[in-house]
């Protein structure tokens, strides 16, 4: 009945114009001069966020199916997708809620060799080297162990190839890409796909995720490039750019775990020790806009030893080697291992080349070897299927080393962690072209909401409007972004809102870390408390002298959000700006303290605390810098 009292309503109205001589015509230009009283009309920017991993291993990696794992990319996509799964080790698991996106990144190198050898493949078998491995798969955990330490041999100090059948490579790949594909469920689940290409030169790390924007019409072109193929990262960017151009895809190739590479990850030179050149810092950017700053192997952002002044600075250090534990680690390698000084020493290159080769955004991952993407802390199930939830993983090796000193354990590892990304749609077009333009962010493994925009006249209040995102785009840059042309007499201005994890921890602070280049061409940091939870105050200095408190009840692994703040927003302006001074501004969110994953288990299997590591945390966010150019 509404429709049809509609529609005579709409006739009589109609009618009456049409009698009276008016005609009833609406014209193109009627409709570009029309005010539009709905203010989401047109809205083009970015304005959800989506949670993912995209550095997860399946049986598909040597170092995952040799070892126990025995989940596929059908397990990872499923359990990613917010389904109950069995673990490696028979136990129920599932998400507290689904990931936005995952991308599968298995090994290049001996990709699909387990699953190869459980079927007794043939292609297996008729090479002399897979025969050879295939009779230590099957004589017992000995022998697999045997195995995959020749494995390990051949490619960290060797660099030869085993096995290096093109066909075997061709199929598994092609197989894995089709089944991506048919886990891609536009607007709902995005399913990315890629590799793990691993150079690892004497032991240490170079390795990089290799991520694609498209689908199997166009991944399938190609055979994933392995160490075997080259260890040099520029030789990779250029099979990237030769698939680009072949295809007219797209790719990136973010590093990791720089802080296993024994100072070689940014020590400003190319792979051959060569000093770097304006091409090699475009090269680099062009298939390396983001930087892993957290994951599995310790956290990247910052070292006690780099940032004295930084009380946060000692989380989930990983330091005493290279990623094989076969080197130590001396001092001077860790102000090029780490992101905080990576981002300060591109401000000084910069300078030099005119091309700032580290300017990269961040973003975590999980780095499981589990098919298990479980970054929280309540829910963690280890790197390898040996490290699941047991009462007696904590003492359990994850880098053997000869030496007891370089040793890292299981009870070391860490949950990171997720990348959150600004876009509009859940779509691989979308998600590729926000980490494209550095849109995203790092979480250690929690779902902290972080946006933070870059400016030079946002008002005090202008954080705390509805529509400030919408501001911040018209009259800033967000994340990722670049400030230049300095107004006279003005500094740079941000706006910056954060949003606790809504089945997590209360917000401890909102921290601004700043590095600049000065007069001399030195660099230095500083770090700002912006805005703080539970009444404290921030003193002359930029720094809130009181600590948040702690609720956390460590026998019974147990916290409460009685302390912190659900929400932060601040509109901050660099007090000690200098206009001639290149700079990089980034965001980090704090957690208060939670219990770490290892004083859950102690809780659940009820044995004692590791005294490795410590019984709590304060999980954090690490927003993508903007930067500021003369």
């Amino acid at each position: 009945m509404r429709s049809l009292f509609g529609c005579l309503c709409l006739f009589a109205f109609t009618g009456n114009l049409l009698a009276s001589g008016q005609e009833l015509v609406v014209s193109e230009k009627d409709f570009e001069e029309e005010r539009v009283y709905s203010p989401f009309v047109g809205r083009a920017y970015p304005d959800n966020v989506f949670f993912g991993d995209t550095h997860f291993h399946t049986n598909l990696s040597f170092d995952a199916g040799l070892v126990g794992t025995s989940l596929d990319a059908n397990a990872g996509f499923r359990f990613a997708r917010g389904e109950e799964v069995r673990s490696n080790t028979g136990q129920r698991v599932q998400l507290i809620r689904p990931l936005d996106f995952l991308a599968i990144t298995d090994h290049a190198e001996l990709i699909g060799l387990a699953p190869m050898l459980q079927s007794s493949d043939p292609l297996l078998l008729a090479d002399p080297w897979g025969k050879w491995a295939h009779e230590r798969f099957n004589s017992g955990q000995e022998g697999r162990m045997e195995l995959f330490a020749e494995i390990i041999r051949l490619s960290t100090v060797e660099g030869v190839n085993p096995f290096s059948s093109d066909e075997a490579a061709v199929s598994i790949w092609k197989r894995f890409v089709a089944l991506a594909d048919s886990y891609n469920d536009p607007g709902n689940f995005t399913a990315l796909t890629g590799f793990e290409w691993t150079s690892t030169p004497k032991g240490d790390n170079l390795h990089r995720v290799v991520m694609f924007a498209d689908g199997a019409e166009k991944t399938s072109q190609i055979v994933p490039y392995s160490m075997f193929d080259s260890d040099d990262p520029e030789d990779l960017w250029k099979f990237l750019a030769t698939y680009e151009a072949n295809t007219g895809g797209r790719a990136i190739s973010p590093a990791h775990n720089g802080n296993t590479s024994n100072g070689l990850m940014f020590d400003g030179k190319d792979f051959k020790g060569k000093k770097i050149t304006p091409a090699y810092a475009e090269a680099r950017m062009r298939f390396e806009p983001l930087y892993e700053v957290t994951q599995i192997k310790g956290d990247g952002e910052t070292h006690p030893l780099l940032s004295a002044d930084d009380e946060f600075a000692d989380f989930e250090r990983w330091d005493v080697s290279n990623l094989a534990g076969s080197a130590p680690k001396e001092q001077w390698m860790l102000q090029y291992e780490y992101a905080r000084s990576a981002l300060k020493l591109g401000l000084k290159l910069g300078d030099k080349l005119g091309v700032n080769p580290y300017k990269f955004g961040l973003f975590g991952a999980s780095d499981t070897h589990t098919a298990l993407a479980t970054t929280r802390e309540d829910n963690y199930f280890g790197k390898y299927q040996h490290t699941e939830p047991s009462p007696y993983r904590h003492e359990r090796d994850v880098i053997p080393a000869d030496d007891p000193a370089l040793r890292i354990l299981t009870a070391q590892e860490v949950a990171s962690g997720l990348m959150a990304v600004w876009a509009r749609e859940n779509t691989r077009e979308d998600l590729f072209d926000a980490m494209k333009r550095k849109e995203v962010y790092a979480t250690t493994g929690t779902r902290i909401r972080v946006r933070v925009f870059g400016g030079w006249d946002f008002g005090a209040n202008d954080v705390f409007r509805p529509d400030f995102v919408s501001a911040g785009y018209r009259r800033g840059v967000p994340m990722g972004g670049d400030l230049t042309r300095a107004p006279d007499g003005k500094a740079p201005t941000f706006m910056i809102r954060a949003l606790r994890d809504p089945d997590g921890a209360n917000l401890d602070r909102i921290q601004v870390i700043k590095g600049w280049l000065d007069a001399d061409g030195e660099t230095l940091e500083r770090i700002y408390d912006v805005a703080v939870s539970g009444g404290r105050t921030i003193g002359q200095d930029g720094r809130a002298g009181e600590a948040v408190g702690n609720t956390v009840d460590i026998e019974n692994a147990t916290f409460t959000n009685t302390i912190g703040a659900t929400t932060l927003g601040v509109v901050w302006t660099d007090p000690d700006f200098d206009p001639k001074q290149s700079a990089f501004y980034y965001v980090r969110v704090l957690e208060i303290p939670t219990p770490r994953w290892t004083t859950y288990d102690a809780a659940f299997f009820d044995i004692p605390l590791p005294d490795s590591v410590p019984p709590t945390i304060q999980d954090r966010a690490y927003t993508s810098p903007i930067w500021y150019t003369p």
